[in-house]
């Protein structure tokens, strides 16, 4: 068949994703099962998926397809429950306020604090765990702390996504190291370079969201430069010289640590010369906050510290360093894995004592303990995050049959293969197929391991250097994640947006579009 007609049906799923979630406004889960219905035929028919050139038959294929769909939504659902009960524990407690509270005292500016939740705190758990679970701890915090939902969501994935290409702790870089003759550091520094530049770009995307917090106020622009650099420094270093598993972590945490002290030198100067500072009361939504704060009041313990009151985030961060970071705990963790297969060729497996859902598990009952919420309140915790999983769901399975789909019949290799026909200009375009990946697949570390080969390759039948080409495919996996619609959907889940996750998609689209182009650009330029 003509290559200019499999290209076209291979892209007409993610097409009909985009139109439909973003012009349509059509949720998650209608807009999911169109496409993966489409998808579907197009690999049947069009593609041949389960003829003679593969080792199961098309309804087997259909069958494997949808149980790997099923399987991956799973695991998902794992992280975004636990995560939910968290955000309706902290809230059941009032432990929410007492953290704004406590980063009041830090900075009396709601967007300076803010600024500690939407790019510190996202980037430390990013690095530390990854699948989502930054994004998930962060957007409820978020929207409690005065940001309009879509703003927080937009804003929590748009801040994580500077370490994702180190996330888990190196996952999708050592995935890289796995698929590729270059050891982790090699692509490690490969990749680093192209965060950097990247970073810029979020780094505007997020001081902007921060500015609608109190429009009247403006951005906080000095602050978000600064954050970008105290970050970004460390991170850099970290990569060049340690290797993929830190520069998330120890960037995150090195530039919070110096973040924290710098504002609060600076607060300590203002107030010594009388200088006016940007108040809480200053929220436009100050009225209804107080509203809520009054009704929170009444049921947060006197004796709620800040300890107790982000109980289940400590946890989760000692949880993480420990079963990544001390090998015998971490080989204790995954000595346990759950794995099937059917037909063949379709499988899954998970660690599931090293999975972030038994963690962030661990975490929710651990902090409600600590914080004396008792039965009644995990049981209200549990019931109303449970009953948010039902549409969540029912997209997450929709989208990852699109990208299974796609994947399985080939139609995957078909646009990345015609995106390749571009030759010396390839460069421009090579962060876009790691991006692809990620819209797919719903994973930086798949990305990478779908793409690798294809960038090594396609390099150097172009007669380019292969370093500088999956450094562009690392940073295009993390770029994706501001899109994936897999993403998107878990996101917007834990705030209550199921159904509206085109809002957000809306939003983050056009980040994407030009974080591709910078790091394109960036790679047109040291090719």
């Amino acid at each position: 068949m003509n290559p200019a007609v499999l290209t076209m049906v291979a892209a007409l799923p993610i097409v009909v994703v985009l139109v439909l979630m973003v012009a349509v406004k059509w949720s998650a889960a209608r807009a999911g099962i169109i496409a993966g219905l489409i998808a579907l035929v197009a690999a049947l028919t069009v593609y041949d998926f389960g003829g003679d050139g593969d080792p199961f038959t098309p309804v087997e294929g259909v069958a494997g397809v949808l149980a790997r769909a099923a399987w991956v939504a799973f695991t998902v659902i794992l992280i975004i429950g636990p995560a939910l009960g968290i955000h309706h524990l902290q809230q059941r407690t009032g432990a929410t306020l007492r953290l704004e509270a406590g980063l009041a005292r830090i900075t009396p500016d709601p967007r300076v604090a803010a600024l500690l939740i939407v790019w510190f705190f996202t980037l430390f758990i990013e690095g530390a765990a990854g699948f989502g679970t930054p994004v998930a701890l962060a957007a409820p915090f978020l929207v409690a702390a005065g940001f309009k939902p879509v703003a927080a969501v937009t804003a929590a994935i748009v801040g994580h996504t500077g370490a994702v290409t180190f996330g888990a702790v190196g996952t999708p870089t050592l995935a890289q190291a796995a698929t590729s003759d270059y050891s982790p550091a090699e692509l490690a520094w490969a990749a680093a370079p192209y965060q950097v530049v990247v970073g810029v770009v979020l780094a505007i995307v997020v001081a902007r969201l921060l500015g609608t917090l109190i429009p009247t106020h403006g951005a906080p622009w000095a602050w978000m430069a600064i954050a970008y650099v105290l970050f970004f420094v460390p991170f850099t270093l970290i990569a060049r010289f340690v290797g993929p598993e830190l520069p998330g972590l120890g960037g995150a945490l090195v530039g919070a640590l110096a973040f924290v002290a710098l504002v609060q030198l600076v607060q300590r100067r203002r107030l010594r010369a009388h200088e006016p500072v940007v108040a809480r009361e200053d929220l436009p939504a100050s009225a209804a906050l107080e509203h809520a704060e009054e009704d929170l009041e009444a049921r947060m313990p006197a004796s709620m510290s800040m300890l107790r009151a982000g109980a289940p985030y400590l946890l989760l961060v000692a949880l993480v360093l420990v079963t990544r970071l001390v090998p015998p705990l971490q080989d204790a963790a995954r000595s346990v894995s759950v794995r099937w297969e059917v037909f063949g060729e379709f499988s899954g497996d998970i660690e599931p004592f090293y999975h972030p859902g038994l963690l962030l598990l661990i975490a929710f009952i651990g902090g409600g303990l600590i914080q004396a919420a008792g039965n009644d309140g995990l049981k209200h915790a549990f019931v109303k995050a449970t009953r948010q999983l039902v549409p969540v769901s029912i997209a997450l399975v929709a989208m990852v049959t699109v990208a299974f789909s796609m994947s399985y019949s080939g139609m995957t290799d078909q646009l990345a293969l015609t995106a390749a026909g571009s030759g010396a200009a390839w460069p421009l375009f090579a962060p876009a197929i790691g991006a692809l990946g990620t819209f797919i697949t719903g994973s930086a570390t798949a990305s990478n391991i779908l793409f690798t080969e294809f960038q090594d390759r396609t390099a150097t039948e172009i007669g380019l250097e292969q370093l500088p080409l999956l450094g562009a495919q690392n940073s295009g996996a993390a770029i994706g994640s501001v899109i994936c619609p897999h993403n998107v959907v878990a996101a917007a889940a834990t705030v209550g947006l199921s159904g509206r996750e085109g809002e957000v998609l809306k939003r983050t689209l056009p980040v994407a579009l030009v974080a591709m182009l910078v790091a394109g650009l960036y790679a047109l330029l040291i090719s």
